[in-house]
């Protein structure tokens, strides 16, 4: 189910990871109110309560929730011609731009 705000906790930050000027239009865009934007997660930043926007790698998402944050998904349908290019904010919403969240533990 897409998430169309994101609610922060008294007690964390919101952090955006991405490093594309269009995802950073995209999310001011939806209103999305964030902490910061960093171009990589350091995860040994993140604390309980933390909620950590992006599109990281599955062991980085186990180590978020491990760590008491939450983790956000940009999810998109990115068709293959548009594979590997730079999206702007409104090829991300063509293509279904949204937040998805996701738990993931090791086992």
């Amino acid at each position: 189910m897409a998430i169309t705000k994101v609610e922060k906790s008294s007690h964390g930050r919101v952090l955006f990871i991405t490093r594309h000027a269009g995802a950073h239009e995209w999310a001011e865009r939806q209103g999305l109110e964030v902490d910061e934007i960093i171009n990589h997660l350091d995860p040994e930043q993140i604390q309980q309560g933390d909620i950590v926007i992006g599109t990281l790698p599955i062991h980085l998402v186990a180590e978020i929730n491990r760590r008491g944050g939450r983790y956000l998904h940009l999810s998109l349908n990115v068709p293959p011609a548009y594979r590997g290019r730079e999206l702007s904010a409104e090829d991300m919403e063509k293509f279904g731009a949204r937040l998805e969240e996701f738990e993931v533990r090791r086992k």
